[in-house]
C-alpha cells in the first residue's frame, strides 16, 4: 500500500473519537506497560521464594477469585459513585496492594494479599467499559473497543519482554514498578478524564426511575444473560491457549521455550492485525461475526489435536488468534448494546465476571480432561464448545441489527463529559515463560480493557 494510502487508513482508524477516549486509551497503555504480577507471579513464588507449584497454583486461584468477587461490586459502584471515582479507587488500591505484596514473606500473607490484588485490579473494568460506551458514539464503539484491546496487547508485549530483565535483577523492583505505573495511570485519570455517567432525565409521572437498575434486573434480562453465558463459553475456549496448550506441548516433548515461541504468534498477530481487521468488520453484521469467530475459535483449537511440532502448533495459534481479533471488540460492542445507559456498570460487571469465572474453571477443565482422556479430547471439547456458542449466538441475536442500534434505545443521546470535574481505564496476550509443573495464572481476557 502506498504511503498516502497508509496515511488515509491511519486517519480513518483514529478520526472521530473524542479526546477523552484517547486519555482513557493512554491510561490503558500505561497500565499494561507496568504489568508484572500476572506474568511472573508463579515464577516469583517457586524460584525466588522457594514455594511449591501447588502453592503457586493456590495463589493464582485466589488472585482469580478476587476478580470474581469484585466484578459485581465494581459494577454497582460504577453506576452509583460514577465511572471516574470507581477507576481511581481501583487503581490506587491496586498500586498499594501490589507494593505490599512485594514485601510479603509468610505464605498466608502472600495468599491474602494476592486475593486483594485480584479484587482491586479487576474493579476498574466495568467502569472502563461503561465510560467508553458513554463517551463514544454507537457507530464508533467497535473501533474504540478494538483500539483499546490493541493497547492492552501492545502494552503486554512490551512489558512481558521488559519484565524478564527486571526479574533477573530484582522481583521486588518489578512489584514497585507496577505500583508506580498504576499510580501514574490514576494520575492520568484524575487530571484528564472527566466523569461520564449520564445525567438522569426528568421523571415522567407514574414511570419508574430510569436508573432503577439492580443486579436482579440484570439477572432477569434473559437475552443479556444468554450473551453472558456464551461469553463464558468463548472465554473457556480462549483460556486453553494458556492452560491447556503448554501442557499438551509438554506432553509432546516440547519445551517451555517452544511454547513461548508458539504463543508469541498470538501477541504479534494481534498487534499487527487488530486495527486493520477492525476497520474491515466494524460496520458488518455483529451476529454473523460472533457466529463465525466462535466457530473459528473452537475449530482452531480443535486443529491442535493434529499438531506435533512447534510449527504446526504456531499455525493453530494463527487460526484461533484471528477469531479472537474479530470476537473481542464485537462481543464487547454487543454487551454495550444490550445495556441500559444507567445500568451499564452492573451489566458490565456481570460480563466481566463471566470471564473471571472462566479463568478459574479453565485450568480445572483442561487438567481433568487431559489427565483422564488425553489432550485430543480437550481440543475436541473446544470444537464442540465453539459450535454450541455459534448456535447460541444465532438463536439469541436474531433481532439485533448492528452496531449503530442500542437495544431498546435506538436514539440514545450521547452524554457530554462534565469538564468541570476532571475521569481511567477492565482474557491479554503476554508471552509468559512457562516452567513445567508450575501452575501459571490463566490469562484473564476480559473485555477490551485492562485491569486497574
Amino acid at each position: 500500500m502506498p504511503v498516502a494510502g497508509l496515511r488515509k487508513a491511519a486517519h480513518q482508524t483514529v478520526a472521530g473519537l473524542p479526546k477523552e477516549f484517547w486519555w482513557l486509551w493512554t491510561s490503558t497503555l500505561v497500565n499494561r506497560l507496568g504489568a508484572f504480577v500476572a506474568t511472573f507471579m508463579a515464577l516469583y513464588l517457586t524460584l525466588d521464594r522457594g514455594y511449591s507449584a501447588s502453592y503457586a497454583g493456590l495463589v493464582a486461584s485466589l488472585h482469580g477469585l478476587g476478580g470474581v468477587v469484585s466484578s459485581l461490586g465494581a459494577g454497582v459502584m460504577t453506576d452509583r459513585l460514577g465511572r471516574r471515582p470507581t477507576m481511581l479507587i481501583a487503581q490506587i488500591s491496586t498500586a498499594v496492594s501490589v507494593a505490599v505484596l512485594g514485601f510479603m514473606v509468610h505464605p498466608v500473607a502472600i495468599a491474602g494479599v494476592a486475593f486483594v490484588v485480584g479484587m482491586a485490579s479487576n474493579a476498574s473494568r466495568p467502569a472502563v467499559q461503561a465510560m467508553m460506551a458513554d463517551i463514544v458514539r454507537p457507530e464508533d464503539r467497535v473501533r474504540a473497543f478494538s483500539l483499546n484491546y490493541w493497547a492492552v496487547n501492545l502494552g503486554f508485549a512490551v512489558s512481558s519482554a521488559g519484565a524478564g530483565f527486571v526479574a533477573e535483577y530484582s522481583y521486588l523492583a518489578g512489584f514497585m514498578g507496577e505500583a508506580a505505573l498504576t499510580l501514574l495511570c490514576a494520575v492520568v485519570v484524575f487530571l484528564k478524564v472527566p466523569e461520564s455517567r449520564p445525567e438522569a432525565p426528568p421523571l415522567v409521572s407514574g414511570a419508574d426511575a430510569p436508573d432503577d437498575v439492580r443486579l436482579s434486573t440484570v439477572l432477569r434480562d434473559g437475552r443479556y444473560m444468554g450473551v453472558v453465558g456464551l461469553s463464558f463459553l468463548v472465554a473457556l475456549i480462549f483460556q486453553q491457549g494458556y492452560v491447556g496448550l503448554p501442557v499438551a506441548m509438554g506432553t509432546d516433548g516440547l519445551s517451555s521455550s517452544d511454547f513461548g515461541t508458539a504463543i508469541a504468534v498470538n501477541g504479534v498477530l494481534i498487534v499487527l492485525l487488530q486495527i486493520p481487521v477492525t476497520r474491515f468488520i466494524q460496520h458488518r453484521d455483529p451476529r454473523r461475526l460472533l457466529i463465525l469467530s466462535s466457530l473459528v475459535a473452537g475449530y482452531g483449537f480443535g486443529l491442535t489435536a493434529f499438531a506435533g511440532s512447534v510449527g504446526v502448533y504456531a499455525l493453530t495459534v494463527c487460526v484461533w488468534t484471528l477469531a479472537e481479533i474479530v470476537n473481542a471488540p464485537t462481543q464487547t460492542g454487543i454487551v454495550v448494546q444490550l445495556s441500559p445507559a444507567h445500568g451499564r456498570g452492573r451489566y458490565q460487571g456481570m460480563y466481566t465476571m463471566s470471564w473471571s469465572v472462566a479463568a478459574l474453571i479453565a485450568p480445572l477443565m483442561s487438567g481433568f480432561v487431559i489427565d483422564h482422556y488425553g489432550a485430543t479430547w480437550l481440543w475436541g471439547t473446544c470444537a464442540v464448545l465453539g459450535t454450541v456458542t455459534a448456535f447460541g449466538y444465532w438463536l439469541l441475536m436474531r433481532n439485533i441489527d448492528g452496531p449503530d442500534r442500542q437495544d431498546g434505545q435506538a436514539h440514545e443521546p450521547q452524554p457530554q463529559p462534565q469538564s468541570s470535574r476532571p475521569r481511567s481505564a477492565d482474557d491479554p496476550v503476554p508471552v509468559v515463560p512457562v516452567v513445567p509443573a508450575v501452575a501459571q495464572a490463566p490469562v484473564d481476557r476480559t473485555e477490551t480493557g485492562p485491569a486497574a
